[in-house]
C-alpha cells in the first residue's frame, strides 16, 4: 500500500562507502524537488545509528557486501540496492531483509527514480539481469503451473484494468488510487505480460472476455 499521504517531499538516504559514489547519489537525490535528502552515510552501520530513521522513507545503498546489508527488521524504510550481486540465493536473501528493489551499479539515474517510486508506493523492483537470476530458479516447474501464475491478475492490476476500460489517462489513475503515475505504468506493464497483451486496448478487450471488466 501506498504510503502517500500528502506529507511532502519523499524522504531519501544514501549510503555508500566510496565517497565518490556518494556524492553521486546525493547530487541525484538533490535533483529532485519531490525527493529531499535526509541523510548520507559511508556505511550501513551508521544508518543503524541514525535515530531518526523511522522517518525514512527510502534508503538508497550503494554496496556489494550481503553482510553489511541485515538492517532492523523494524525500520519502516524501503530500501534501493545498487549491486553487482546478481546469485539467486544472495538475492533471495536481499530481499528477505528488507530490499525492495535491486539493480546495476550502473543503473542510469531515471532507473533509480523509476526504483525510489516504486519502492515508496511498497512495489518491489529487480534489473533485468537480477529478475533473470531469480527466474531461473524456477524454470523446472510445469508449464502447467508456469501459465497458471503468468495468468493471475492481482486486485490491484484489476483495478486499473478496468480504468483504463473507462478510459482514463495514467495520470487519472494514478489520482484516483493515490499512487504514483511511475506506479501505474508498472502496474499496467505487468497487465499487458499477463494477458498476452501489446496495447491497452487488447488488454481491456482481454479483460472483458476473461470476465474481468464487467459490461
Amino acid at each position: 500500500m501506498s504510503k502517500r499521504g500528502g506529507r511532502g517531499a519523499i524522504q531519501v538516504a544514501v549510503v555508500a562507502t566510496s565517497a565518490v559514489r556518494r556524492a553521486g547519489l546525493e547530487s541525484l537525490i538533490r535533483s529532485r524537488p519531490e525527493f529531499q535528502l535526509a541523510g548520507s552515510f559511508g556505511a550501513v552501520a551508521s544508518l543503524r545509528s541514525y535515530a531518526p530513521r523511522s522517518d525514512l522513507d527510502v534508503v538508497v545503498i550503494d554496496s556489494d557486501s550481503i553482510q553489511d546489508l541485515s538492517l532492523d527488521p523494524t525500520s519502516q524504510s524501503a530500501i534501493v540496492l545498487l549491486t553487482e550481486v546478481t546469485d539467486a540465493r544472495s538475492i533471495s536473501r536481499l530481499l528477505r531483509s528488507g530490499v525492495r528493489a535491486i539493480l546495476s551499479k550502473e543503473s542510469d539515474p531515471d532507473d533509480v527514480f523509476s526504483a525510489i517510486y516504486a519502492v515508496y508506493d511498497g512495489l518491489v523492483l529487480l534489473s533485468a539481469p537480477i529478475a533473470e537470476s531469480v527466474a531461473s530458479v524456477y524454470r523446472d516447474q510445469s508449464p502447467e503451473s508456469e501459465s497458471e501464475l503468468s495468468e493471475e491478475i492481482t486486485p490491484r492490476e484489476t483495478d486499473v484494468l478496468r480504468m483504463l476500460a473507462d478510459g482514463l489517462v495514467n495520470k487519472e489513475i494514478a489520482a484516483r488510487l493515490g499512487i504514483s503515475e511511475h506506479t501505474v505504468k508498472f502496474h499496467i506493464s505487468s497487465i499487458l505480460d499477463k494477458l498476452g497483451a501489446s496495447t491497452r486496448t487488447e488488454a481491456v478487450t482481454l479483460g472483458i472476455r476473461r470476465g474481468l471488466i464487467p459490461i
